[in-house]
């Protein structure tokens, strides 16, 4: 039987996957996960489907791939997220050969990088153009406020890795967290990458091998609520517990908002503020898994 789909998840759950089917877990082939996102992008949950992730150095391959693709779409544009290589000058020109020789068709609006000191956010970012929406994978440690100040004063994106293939990957709830509020603090956006392939905290396999070693798996609804009640102002303690909770009845979605618990809410215009200026969307080697969880709680 269809479910009716509440105007508050198709708010908060908004192109809100970026495909990452090239990479660990699932680690597909270029042709594999190509023709995955062209069926992604014609199927009934499109409006979920965020970008392709692809890194820099496998453009020509993904064109290679995509180009049939991409070039007869009748549904839009083919949006991507590129991971940048070590040399951001090199990094840039190929974006913007790419984005001279495909676009309309397709278009890398996204760009992900890596950094782990002030001075090399600083670098980066004075050599990326200011239109192309850059979001930089940062330490969590000590320094994390001094990270994300030097993304503020450069209007640049945070991005946060929440797993990976072994249980050590994961940071914590409080890791976490502190994350989320710093970035808000300074209204930065981020995206989350790794280990959210469930809508609710679970224990888990980590990856799909037949004797995968399992662990306590971040859950998407679970972190992109606690950024919501992040940015309205909730303290620590409450943000933590709203990451681990593990019962999907306590969180309720209708027409007007969401709830956790009875009694925290989020309308939907907050719900919309949290997904352009909280949590923007979460990278995933999985676009299947999750819409499978979410028709087994009822929310599609």
């Amino acid at each position: 039987m269809a479910v009716e789909i509440k105007e508050s998840i198709k708010v908060l759950l908004s192109e809100i996957v970026d495909y990452a089917g090239l990479f660990p877990p699932a680690g597909l082939s270029m042709p594999e996960a190509v023709i995955n996102y062209a069926t992604y992008k014609n199927s009934n949950y499109s409006w979920m489907l965020g970008r392709f992730v692809v890194p820099v150095a496998r453009l020509e391959e993904f064109v290679e791939s995509a180009r049939d693709f991409f070039s007869r779409d009748q549904t839009g544009v083919w949006r991507l997220s590129a991971i940048g290589g070590n040399n951001i000058f090199e990094t840039v020109r190929e974006v913007e050969e790419f984005n001279a020789k495909f676009a309309p068709g397709a278009i890398i609006d996204m760009l992900e990088v890596k950094a782990s000191s002030v001075e090399e956010i600083e670098k980066m970012a004075d050599a990326i153009p200011p239109s192309l929406d850059t979001y930089f994978e940062i330490p969590i440690g000590p320094q994390l406020g001094e990270y994300v100040s030097a993304l503020a004063s450069k209007k640049r994106r945070a991005k946060i890795r929440t797993g990976g293939i072994t249980p050590e990957l994961f940071p914590n709830s409080a890791e976490i967290i502190r994350f989320v509020r710093t970035c808000m603090a300074a209204n930065i956006p981020f995206k989350a990458t790794a280990g959210l392939h469930h809508p609710i905290r679970c224990f888990k396999p980590l990856t799909y091998e037949p004797n995968a070693p399992k662990g306590t798996m971040h859950g998407f609804l679970n972190l992109f609520m606690a950024t919501g009640f992040a940015r309205d102002g909730f303290k620590p303690m409450v943000l933590e517990e709203v990451l681990e909770e593990e019962f999907e009845e306590v969180f309720e979605f209708d027409d007007n908002g969401a709830c956790w618990q009875k009694e925290h809410y989020l309308s939907l215009i907050l719900l919309e503020q949290l997904r352009h200026k909280g949590a923007v969307s979460f990278g995933s080697c999985s676009f299947e898994e999750p819409i499978e969880d979410l028709q087994k709680i009822g929310l599609l």
